[in-house]
């Protein structure tokens, strides 16, 4: 008799430098219920965009991602266009921002905050 082997894909991966900024400034506001939501939204020169925004609560069908003390949402419509994406933080000449690497994506625009699937 064989087994079924079933996989859950992981909803999103999350580099240690988005996770203290995270931190950092859910520490800084002085509310520990904050939470970053990432999410897509129709737009941008690609024709999907990313968006974050930081949010106190959750919606029935959200996904919570907790790292660390951390914690990140992904609404139920973003979560298909974002499963398997790498959510980081940068520094540098173009500034300081949160940045999605999305394996789904079969296009971005320069800015990198856009894309299509």
């Amino acid at each position: 008799m064989t087994s079924a082997v079933s996989f859950v894909p992981q909803a999103l991966f999350i580099t240690p430098a988005a996770i203290e900024k995270v931190k950092g400034l859910v520490e800084s506001e002085h509310n520990p219920g904050l939470m970053l939501r990432v999410y897509v939204t129709g737009g941008g020169c690609s024709g999907f965009q990313y968006g974050f925004d930081f949010s106190e609560e959750m919606q029935d069908d959200d996904t919570l991602i907790e790292e660390q003390g951390a914690r990140f949402v992904l609404d139920a419509l973003s979560y298909p266009y974002l499963v398997g994406s790498t959510l980081d933080y940068v520094e540098g000449l173009e500034g300081s921002r949160f940045i999605l690497t999305n394996p789904n994506a079969s296009t971005t625009c320069g800015c990198g905050s856009s894309f299509s699937i």
